[in-house]
């Protein structure tokens, strides 16, 4: 005898519809736009929330994990932020809308939520394949965020940062984002709680480098205690670019952080490096795929983990090269502290080869402080507490100062040291 079976909603899932429903004749969008949401919305019912079968998911039982959704949009006043580089241009997304500020010297700036209205939105509004959820979330959802062009040649003398700053509720943002040749650039895309509800934040960036572009990426994360963040960045790197991308996680209940890159130019070259901070009942998930997809081609990937109390942590680190990409030079390294007993971290680095001449790595350590450096240091007066914090401010700031910018450097060792004087 065989005995059908049927998927139950979670509760998660069904506000997730339900939201959906009741926000569909308010959400900006031409018939094409409307169309491609429907046919979102629809996948994701059929397939759900991914669980641990979902391989790019093993490690992350989303529909588990994912307790409870706001229903509402939030509905929290709130305020651009100061930036944290002085000096920088500030693009502010605030409870998921533009506020209509669409002008930075140089750059040619809109609305997203125009490029939805208009329709032009709708052939990228789409999800990478049967496991993204992120994608389907926030295609579904998504109601504004800004479409930059940087034009060939130009250079920032100081950071561009898009503030998206919530105090709860819905929030989904998008981030459509050109390098034309030759530009040099650093965009800080923020992401930003202050007090209020509980939070369902998606975002997605989706990012062209023209040629010999030198681009500094950094996302800085920091939700609130009881967030769920669900991050992508897609990435189309070109002919003989440069991409530094810095990851910076220290928030969220439950944040999955994706990171798509093709390398799709002779002479590119990327730089991924990124500081995760865990603590509390918290659960972080970096994805990253990488494609080498042409000859000549390098990257390296560094992350350091910190992991306190309770808190869960993983690393995906998939490195693909295609069969034409003859003298792709990868490498990537996880490197861990579990401070607590309890505490957990997965790493799965994975290389997918298909060319014979290259030059590919990967490797992960998980370690504890070194009790002989907490003793030679609280030898000479340092308290325990200060020393451990002292530790792992230097495990992580190493990853920091390879951005050179004195003023970045300093700003975002701040927001790390912040963070350890409340959980060191």
């Amino acid at each position: 005898m065989n005995i059908q079976t049927t998927s139950r909603l979670t509760a998660a899932e069904t506000a997730l519809i339900e939201a959906y429903n009741n926000q569909l004749g308010d959400l900006p969008g031409d018939g094409d736009v409307l169309a491609v949401r429907d046919r979102l919305l629809d996948d994701l019912k059929t397939a759900g929330l991914p669980t641990r079968r979902f391989e790019a998911w093993h490690y992350t039982d989303f529909k588990n994990l994912l307790r409870s959704v706001p229903t509402e949009l939030g509905a929290g006043v709130v305020e651009p932020l100061s930036p944290t580089v002085p000096g920088s241009a500030v693009l502010p997304v605030l409870q998921g809308s533009t506020s209509g500020k669409t002008s930075v010297d140089g750059l040619v700036v809109s609305r997203y939520a125009d490029s939805l209205a208009d329709g032009t939105a709708a052939a990228r509004l789409t999800a990478l394949g049967r496991d993204d959820a992120i994608g389907r979330i926030n295609g579904s959802f998504v109601r504004d965020g800004y479409v930059i062009e940087f034009p060939d040649g130009t250079e920032l003398d100081a950071p561009l940062e898009i503030q998206f700053v919530h105090a709860g509720g819905q929030i989904h943002s998008r981030l459509p984002v050109s390098f034309g040749a030759d530009v040099k650039a650093t965009v800080i895309e923020r992401h930003q709680a202050v007090p209020g509800a509980a939070a369902l934040v998606s975002s997605v960036s989706d990012i062209k480098i023209g040629k010999g572009a030198e681009v500094t990426w950094i996302i800085l994360q920091e939700q609130g205690s009881e967030d769920t963040h669900l991050g992508q960045i897609r990435v189309d790197l070109g002919a003989d670019a440069k991409l530094k991308l810095f990851v910076i996680n220290a928030g969220g209940k439950l944040v999955r952080q994706e990171l798509h890159v093709k390398v799709t130019g002779e002479g590119s070259d990327l730089v991924l490096r990124g500081v995760n901070l865990l603590g509390g009942d918290t659960h972080t998930d970096v994805t990253l795929v990488l494609g080498h997809d042409v000859p000549h081609t390098g990257s390296t990937e560094i992350l350091r983990n910190v992991v306190f109390d309770r808190a869960r942590g993983v690393f995906q680190g998939m490195i693909r090269v295609a069969p034409d990409a003859q003298k792709t030079d990868a490498r990537m390294a996880c490197n861990t502290l579990l401070m607590s007993d309890d505490a957990e971290f997965s790493v799965k680095p994975e290389l997918e080869i298909f060319a014979d001449d290259v030059q590919c790595g990967h490797g992960a350590t998980v370690a504890d402080i070194d009790e002989n450096h907490l003793y030679y240091m609280m030898a000479r007066g340092i308290p325990r507490n200060k020393a451990r914090a002292m530790l792992v401010n230097a495990f992580v700031a190493e990853i920091i100062e390879e951005l050179e910018d004195e003023a970045l450097v300093e700003a975002l060792e701040g927001v790390i040291s912040a963070w350890l004087e409340n959980h060191a």
